[in-house]
């Protein structure tokens, strides 16, 4: 396909499609606890697992380059504080938007957690999140807080902590403030560091894009192992949960839209120009992986440099529509009348919304991070969390869709800041020759 030319989002959605019937071919054939579908799948994670684990290395220096990036190419350096108010409140904004709408599709369609069947793997699910949880209880908001700063930079470029993302993204804001100080006070010396930012992010790119190129194949092995041993009588039952959440994915994209509109802006035009991006987003499970792809984007929809990467880096760590925003809200609500709590009253809904709101701070953009915010909310409210893992076996389904808004509502708050600063080049962002084709 890609020796004819066929576009890359295509190509994924071919292996996407692909993974799917030869999953559930060798489903059919052997079943889901077969041997030699277990021994296949060891196969199948060199290059499905192999994918994910380059996606992960390449997360952290992305999101501490590309901020660097957004300092080094701000031309708005005097309005830093404002741009990054703006960004940050469009995300989390957006995140309680989506809190409401996960809390009002688990109403409308009666989820509740005591409808679903726990089986060993959900059991199993449920006792690693206990651990996970067992390691961040106990502590105290101020706490909380203070954990988010950078104690060891490099310790939090590993990724060790599980508030290492934003703890990167503060560090690489401190050293763009100071940045800008030495542009005022040393302009030579501020020049050959911009200089070694602008070297070092083409080679970091020149990484994502071989990481990229095996995304289709990524895509093909991951949906084949998790279609062959997926149990498909679970995911059936569980078919009413899905639906749920993709109506509340969708009604949250077209919010995304709505402010688009609102704003001035054509909301038809951002989905033909965002669609290669939120195809990778959804194939890949990836938010981060997608931030390449999220930049180009903003920028070919108008959005200058600095704020295109800023609101691409921000919206990694902070304020995740979909993982951060819907799935745990819906959770609290589903696992509520389990411990006695009417999920109804305007006390807990309202308390809900705040807590997602707050929580969706330090929520990293490669897999694991819809779980953690489910933890942390579940337990500031006070909410069984090892229930949270009854959705194990619909997890990679919905975790699709849920990427897929996380990018969108990224892009959408670098639009909208653009727009609110008069820094939107609004006939970049309505020219239909600006579309992105991914080179790979």
């Amino acid at each position: 396909m890609q020796s004819k030319r066929v576009s890359f989002s295509k190509r994924v959605f071919a292996s996407l499609v692909l993974g799917l019937i030869f999953g559930f071919g060798l489903q059919y054939v052997y079943g889901p606890q077969s041997e030699i579908i277990a021994t296949s799948t060891d196969w199948f994670n060199i290059v499905g697992t192999g994918y994910i684990r380059l996606l992960q290395m390449i997360v952290m220096p992305l999101i501490f380059i590309s901020i660097l990036m957004a300092f080094t190419k701000l031309k708005l350096s005097n309005h830093l504080g404002k741009i990054s108010t703006l960004v940050i409140g469009i995300l989390v904004g957006t995140t309680a938007i989506a809190a409401a709408i996960g809390i009002a599709a688990a109403v409308v369609f009666d989820l509740e957690a005591i409808q679903i069947e726990q089986g060993e793997s959900e059991a199993q699910r449920g006792a690693q999140l206990e651990e996970t949880y067992a390691e961040i209880e106990g502590q105290t908001l101020p706490q909380q807080i203070v954990a988010l700063i950078p104690s060891n930079p490099f310790l939090d470029l590993t990724g060790t902590r599980p508030t290492s993302t934003i703890a990167v993204v503060i560090f690489s804001i401190i050293l763009g403030i100071s940045y800008l100080g030495l542009k005022r006070n040393q302009p030579e010396h501020a020049d050959l560091f911009a200089t070694a930012v602008e070297v070092l992010y083409s080679l970091i790119m020149g990484v994502v894009k071989m990481v990229i190129r095996l995304t289709p194949y990524g895509v093909l092995a991951i949906m084949t192992r998790t279609v062959a041993t997926s149990d498909l009588s679970a995911i059936l039952s569980l078919g009413k949960f899905v639906t749920a959440s993709y109506v509340a994915l969708i009604a949250m994209f077209l919010v995304h839209l709505l402010l688009l509109l609102v704003n001035g802006l054509n909301p038809v035009t951002y989905v033909k120009k965002a669609f290669p991006v939120l195809a990778f987003a959804f194939t890949s499970r990836t938010s981060a992986g997608a931030l390449p792809l999220n930049i180009s984007t903003q920028k070919r929809l108008g959005v200058s440099d600095g704020i295109a990467n800023l609101a691409g880096s921000f919206g990694l760590s902070i304020g995740q529509n979909g993982c951060a925003g819907i799935y745990p809200a819906m959770l609290a609500v589903m696992i509520a009348p389990t411990v006695g709590i009417d999920a109804l009253t305007p006390s807990f809904l309202l308390m809900l919304i705040v807590v997602v709101a707050i929580s969706s701070f330090g929520v990293a953009g490669v897999g694991g991070g819809a779980t953690f915010a489910a933890i942390i909310v579940l337990s500031v409210m006070d909410l069984p969390v090892a229930l949270a893992g009854l959705m194990i076996s619909i997890e990679p389904l919905i975790d699709m869709g849920r990427t897929a808004v996380n990018v969108s509502g990224s892009m959408t708050s670098g639009i909208l800041t653009s727009k609110l600063t008069g820094d939107l080049d609004t006939n970049m962002y309505h020219d239909h020759n600006q579309t992105l084709e991914v080179q790979a």
